[in-house]
């Protein structure tokens, strides 16, 4: 196999230069090294260019699309998490099939949809923000997305293998079940994990090296945008987390499949898997958190008319949360045993950790305030995400206190709070980026009335389902439990089916906003109208035109200059019509401006 992809490598190497998509064998005569072989320096046509492409924008639509997809993967399967629960006795599955997809979810959207979402934008808005042509190594950051389909493959294998099952270990891979389980599928998710995980540390890499060496003369540590300050923390943390969970997995393949005893109660023992796992694995939580506050603390002062609060304090904020994560990693561990001494230190350190959260709160909420709002789509998702990340931050303060924790560790009280910041805060940051910079990625508009509607019903969604769970913590009930038909001992049963039902009631609402999502994206991107206007939100007008659109706009005159031509399109907003003229206009999203200062009404925009 190594010699088979040396000889790949080489023949590529040889037909065609990645970076500058110029085939050196070409239609007009001359061979190899010939120099009077013919330059094309355009793209290659079809499934060619996105297989050999390293421009960074065509690989960061590589990363969404595959990000959207795992989404809806990660996301049907959490449906069918919720529609087994409906009854006490389980309505769908049996018990293996639960803990499978159970498994899979949450590796799915952690390990396959997360970090990958993140990756689009940085791979795509990073060298614009920064000024740079392209990232430090374009083919290593090619090679970093090529490993995720196959990673993702391998952790789907159980299901679509003969004669295997899904790995049923949950998505923390505790030892001794995950040593121990039987089944071939689990050494195949172990490998599509390390898979991914070498594809992140690349892309790290990558990302740390281009805000580095990249950037424009004009741009400085001191006005380098909030964005790239956060990919470059995350960036940092991939760096030292990632590695040690590929260490952890190949000692828990050797475990499985040699006989070592890594994590073996004769050896090192099953509380080593938790500590190296939750060294990377808290961490992991702020990777995941870290860009998407990036891209609201970027896209709230668009729509708020002014600039970010308090800049320096969320960077130094940013900073802050990058360096005390990994200190915060054994308040996983407060009910396995360890010192107290130990769990103390922990506690106070996972306490302080909320500090630099909140002062970004404060600075979100001090932007907007006497701001002029408008309610565009990608707005309603930051301000979404503020309130959803409030309710998921306090929640997680109460499971940093000991004794709190002990009491509700592992019940659905800590599904609740987890989702609330993933779902309720990183997914609705990633959906405020696709809709602000849709205009540039796509050069069309989508449909506000659907992009508002995918908001509202996210908003109810998610608030019904996880603020259910939060009540069912307090009731008892445990998680990863595929039944729950038990005595009244623990809680009273019909409370706890009336919880899970409403919670259920919750995810087909959520549903139903992300087939909306997913149609929408398709639809707008397929047959929306071609934007004319350079400047969709109307940004020049507040001073908050950032660098991206201000290439954008070269890119649209670009394409005028050459004889093209665009279709009016309709932003996200209000139709400015005149009677003798059928045409729609770029109107402002949202409708109704929303006034926070002393300012006067008749200023205010009609929708």
């Amino acid at each position: 196999m190594g010699v088979f992809l040396v000889g790949v490598a080489a023949f590529l190497s040889r037909v065609e230069d990645w970076r500058s998509y110029t085939p050196l064998v070409s239609g007009g005569g001359g061979g190899y090294g010939d120099a009077g072989a013919v330059v094309n320096r355009e793209k290659p046509a079809g499934i060619t260019r996105w297989l050999t492409t390293v421009d960074h924008k065509d690989i960061g639509i590589l990363y969404g699309t595959y990000a959207v997809i795992a989404f809806a993967v990660g996301g049907l399967m959490a449906f069918g998490i919720r529609m087994q629960l409906i009854a006490p006795t389980g309505a769908l599955f049996e018990n293996g099939f639960y803990n499978a997809i159970l498994t899979s979810h949450g590796i799915t959207m952690l390990f396959l949809f997360g970090t990958p979402i993140i990756a689009a934008f940085a791979n795509y808005f990073v060298p614009l923000l920064i000024g740079a042509d392209d990232m430090a190594f374009p083919r290593i950051n090619a090679i970093a997305f090529w490993l995720l389909p196959p990673g993702a493959l391998l952790i789907w294998a159980g299901f679509f293998l003969p004669g295997m099952t899904g790995a049923q270990t949950a998505w923390t891979m505790y030892t001794p079940l995950s040593a121990e389980q039987a089944n071939a599928g689990v050494d195949l998710m172990l490998l599509g994990l390390h898979l991914t995980g070498v594809s992140a540390t690349m892309g790290a890499i990558n990302f740390i090296a281009t805000i580095f060496t990249e950037r424009d003369d004009d741009v400085n540590w001191a006005n380098l945008d909030i964005f790239s300050w956060t990919i470059l923390t995350q960036s940092a943390l991939i760096l030292f987390a990632f590695p040690l969970l590929g260490s952890a997995l190949i000692m828990l393949l050797l475990d499985r499949n040699l006989a070592t005893t890594f994590f073996a109660v004769e050896g090192g023992g099953p509380i080593l898997w938790q500590h190296l796992f939750w060294f990377f694995g808290h961490p992991e939580v702020y990777i995941l958190v870290l860009p998407p506050m990036g891209i609201v603390s970027y896209v709230i002062p668009k729509f708020s008319g002014r600039k970010l609060f308090g800049f320096k304090f969320v960077v130094y904020s940013t900073l802050a949360i990058g360096v005390l994560s990994f200190g915060v990693w054994a308040h996983h561990m407060f009910t396995t045993g360890i010192d107290p001494r130990l769990r103390a230190s922990f506690m106070a350190v996972s306490l302080a950790i909320a500090i630099p959260s909140a002062v970004k709160t404060f600075n979100w909420i001090t932007t907007m305030w006497n701001g002029r709002i408008r309610l565009t789509t990608p707005m309603l998702f930051c301000i979404g995400f503020v309130s959803n990340f409030i309710i998921g931050g306090v929640t997680g303060v109460f499971l940093a206190s000991v004794p709190v924790d002990q009491i509700l560790h592992d019940t659905y009280y800590v599904v609740g709070h987890f989702h609330y910041v993933v779902m309720g805060a990183i997914a609705f940051a990633g959906f405020a980026g696709i809709y602000y910079w849709f205009p540039i990625f796509t050069g069309r508009m989508y449909q506000r009335t659907l992009g508002k509607a995918h908001f509202w019903l996210s908003m109810i969604g998610t608030n019904i389902t996880f603020f259910a769970m939060l009540f069912l913590g307090y009731l008892g009930m445990p998680r990863r439990y595929a039944t729950y038909d038990f005595n009244s001992a623990i809680a009273p049963l019909n409370m706890v089916t009336l919880m899970h039902q409403a919670a259920s009631v919750g995810a087909v609402i959520l549903l139903l906003g992300q087939i909306i999502f997913v149609w929408n994206l398709l639809q707008s991107w397929l047959e929306g109208p071609k934007l004319e206007d350079p400047d969709p939100w109307d940004l020049k007008e507040t001073d908050q035109h950032g660098r991206e659109f201000q290439w954008h706009e070269r890119r649209i005159t670009t394409a005028l200059a050459d004889g093209g031509e665009e279709e009016k399109a309709v932003t996200d907003g209000g139709v400015v019509s005149d009677a003798n003229d059928t045409s729609s206009e770029p109107g402002s999203d949202g409708g109704e401006t929303v006034d926070g200062g002393d300012s006067d009404p008749d200023d205010a925009t009609d929708d």
